[in-house]
């Protein structure tokens, strides 16, 4: 570790044109160019380890409309304004058992 001539901070490293330059928040920078290498060890306890799910979360409401692929009458819907605003909204719907998607205009 490197410590400001100024203020004895420590020096922190940062890239410049020539490489990487030690320097201090108070605006101080060592002219000593030095090899740097900076390690960081985290370690995690038991409570604090994150279980990564790749898992849909359905957030979208549902309907009673039919799928016309499996037949299922279960879907999820949502509304977008595809055509001028003076016309309807166009209604999408995603099945919720084959995933199978279409429109209602």
């Amino acid at each position: 570790m490197m410590f400001c001539a100024k203020c004895g901070s420590i020096l922190v490293p940062t890239r410049d044109k020539n490489g990487i330059l030690m320097k201090c928040t108070c605006g101080y920078s060592s002219r000593a160019r030095k090899n740097v290498m900076i390690k960081e060890e985290v370690s995690l306890d038991r409570d604090d380890i994150i279980e990564v799910v790749d898992k849909k979360v359905d957030t979208l409401p549902k309907t009673k409309e039919e799928c016309p692929k499996c037949g299922n009458n279960v879907a999820f819907f949502w509304t977008l304004q595809t055509r001028a605003s003076d016309e309807a909204e166009t209604r999408f719907f995603e099945c919720t058992k084959c995933k199978h998607r279409w429109r209602s205009y």
